[in-house]
């Protein structure tokens, strides 16, 4: 199952005191709806609505816009580690004030508008790539296309903003792959030698995630689509459908992907350098499954 599509909300920008008295509200109305917290002042002149997100805040009472891994996780995006906050702020910017430890300040001229509150989606990327390690960028590349976060003509112009070193991540990129975990298993599955596909339809069983070698099935398993009995049970079920077919199928928890690669990696080979399961009755590799077609 797929995480929902990440949303392309308009733009978060702070208001003006300005602006405010635009609207209709006096020097008393914005102090009333200060203290009663309908509005939060982020710095002189600066306002926006208590709806507006804690870590958008954030950014802005520092004087920046949410940018990089921050505001790709909080647009749903796939980011493996939780980051500190990270911010974009414009070069000559002046009179910030003084950044708390750990936050990480990004200083670059932007297309954003001047009262955003969040970096360019495009910008945003292009530094993620870079503050992540290869594998990881890979992973939020994937989750960006396959949620509509980008399209194609966006992807060309991260690419644009990165370092000669970074264009060979580009052929390595899967939109189809649905989960930050799936992302990081097909990497690893590259290094195996083996014939993999992704996302493919067997009659009777479903959709998985891989097929390997035409006979072992590899799901990768996450707390958020896996944990409840309902979900553990329909798994089953499909295990043993696919079971009957001749498959083999490994489930891998996400957790393990994440943060165990090695010993994954080492496991997944003992299983392929075993084989592929013979029955008894002679018959060989599970029939070919259908490969899922995506328009």
């Amino acid at each position: 199952m797929s995480p929902q599509p990440a949303s392309r909300p308009a733009v978060t920008s702070f208001i003006t005191r300005a602006a405010l008295h635009q609207a209709g509200l006096t020097r008393d109305g914005i102090d009333r709806a200060l203290a009663a917290g309908t509005l939060i002042r982020l710095r002189r002149g600066r306002y926006v609505t208590a709806d507006v997100h804690e870590e958008v805040i954030r950014a802005g009472t520092l004087g920046g816009r949410l940018d990089c891994l921050s505001l790709l996780r909080h647009l749903g995006v796939f980011v493996l580690a939780t980051p500190p906050l990270h911010l974009q702020v414009d070069v000559g910017a002046s009179r910030l004030p003084e950044r708390p430890h750990g936050v990480v300040c990004h200083w670059r001229a932007s297309e954003a508008p001047p009262d955003a509150l969040l970096a360019n989606r495009v910008e945003a990327l292009a530094q993620a790539v870079k503050c992540q390690d290869p594998r990881a960028a890979i992973a939020t590349l994937d989750s960006a296309l396959h949620l509509g976060f980008i399209d194609e003509a966006d992807l060309a112009r991260v690419f644009a903003r990165l370092p000669r070193r970074h264009q060979a991540l580009r052929p390595l990129l899967d939109a189809r792959s649905e989960a930050g975990s799936e992302s990081l298993m097909r990497l690893v599955l590259r290094t195996l030698g083996c014939h993999l596909e992704v996302q493919v339809v067997i009659h009777g069983v479903g959709r998985v995630d891989f097929v390997v070698d035409g006979w072992l099935i590899i799901e990768c398993d996450s707390t958020e689509f896996h944990s409840s009995w309902e979900a553990r049970k329909k798994d089953r079920r499909r295990d043993l459908a696919a079971a009957a077919l001749g498959y083999s199928t490994v489930r891998i928890l996400a957790e393990d992907i994440f943060f165990h690669r090695d010993e994954v990696r080492t496991a997944l080979q003992a299983v392929l350098d075993h084989g592929p399961r013979v029955s008894r009755r002679g018959r060989g590799r599970p029939p070919r499954p259908q490969q899922l077609l995506r328009s």
